[in-house]
């Protein structure tokens, strides 16, 4: 499996990517749709999730 190439390094968070995170965490998606659907890695989106108290579903 490749691993998909991110051209965003280390940029930081904007309020409405910030304010997406929250709706689609609490609608239940899980951290990869997340980081795909904000085009950032899973580990930036799982740091400032966890930073923000954020919670994200594991999926199964």
């Amino acid at each position: 499996m490749a691993k998909e190439h991110f051209e965003r390094h280390k940029q930081p968070w904007r309020a409405d990517e910030a304010g997406q995170l929250r709706t689609l965490a609490a609608k239940g998606k899980g951290l990869r749709d997340i980081a795909k659907a904000l085009n950032r890695s899973e580990e930036s989106v799982k740091d400032f999730a966890k930073q923000q108290k954020i919670e994200i579903v594991k999926k199964r």
